[in-house]
């Protein structure tokens, strides 16, 4: 590992777990997602200049069992039957790879897979823009919003990964995740 510790890549990845324990709930989440068997570090949302994102198959083969590995997820959880709950993590990148870009947490409830997604995205999108000096009203839709971004040409692309469920009666735990796992070369 490098000892500056500046990311090179990263992967998306997002799970559910269901179980009658809340604790049993999460680990089935990570699970799902792949990152059950690592040490996992929380980091703040900086998606770093020049990484590049890869796909979950080919940034599983770079971990190994027990590592420390450096994530930004978002987590829910409830058992509270019926209710719809949301994981996301969203995702904007600078045009100048030289610069920075920014990831979001953000988790919900009675959210939709989608709603969720597209807050996350608006929201690392949003704390970009403000970063790049790209002015926009809080008020206007994602779109507006959308289109004004790639007017100014500054960002480059955006995208989340979102993980919902909806909790069955029964008072099971459902707990979703959603996470950007950091890789070094």
């Amino acid at each position: 590992m490098p000892t500056n510790l500046v990311p090179t890549k990263l992967y998306l990845t997002r799970g559910v777990g269901i179980h009658r324990e809340k604790l049993q709930s999460f680990e089935l989440a990570l699970r799902d997602a792949g990152i059950a068997a690592l040490n996992l570090v929380s980091v703040s949302s900086i998606y770093p200049p020049g990484c590049k994102i890869i796909s979950r198959r080919r940034g599983e083969n770079e971990l190994e069992a027990g590592q420390i590995a450096f994530v930004v997820m978002s987590r829910a959880e409830t058992n509270e039957a019926h209710r719809m709950i949301a994981a996301s993590i969203g995702v904007a990148i600078p045009r100048d790879k030289r610069m920075y870009g920014y990831l979001s947490e953000h988790h919900s409830f009675g959210q939709t897979a989608k709603e969720a997604g597209d807050y996350a995205e608006d929201l690392a999108a949003s704390m970009l823009a403000s970063t790049l000096g790209v002015e926009f009203d809080e008020d206007q839709s994602w779109d507006e919003k959308r289109q004004l971004w790639r007017i100014s040409g500054k960002i480059v692309t955006t995208r989340n990964i979102t993980q919902s469920a909806v909790v069955k009666p029964g008072g099971k735990w459902t707990t979703v995740v959603a996470a950007a796992v950091l890789l070094f070369d």
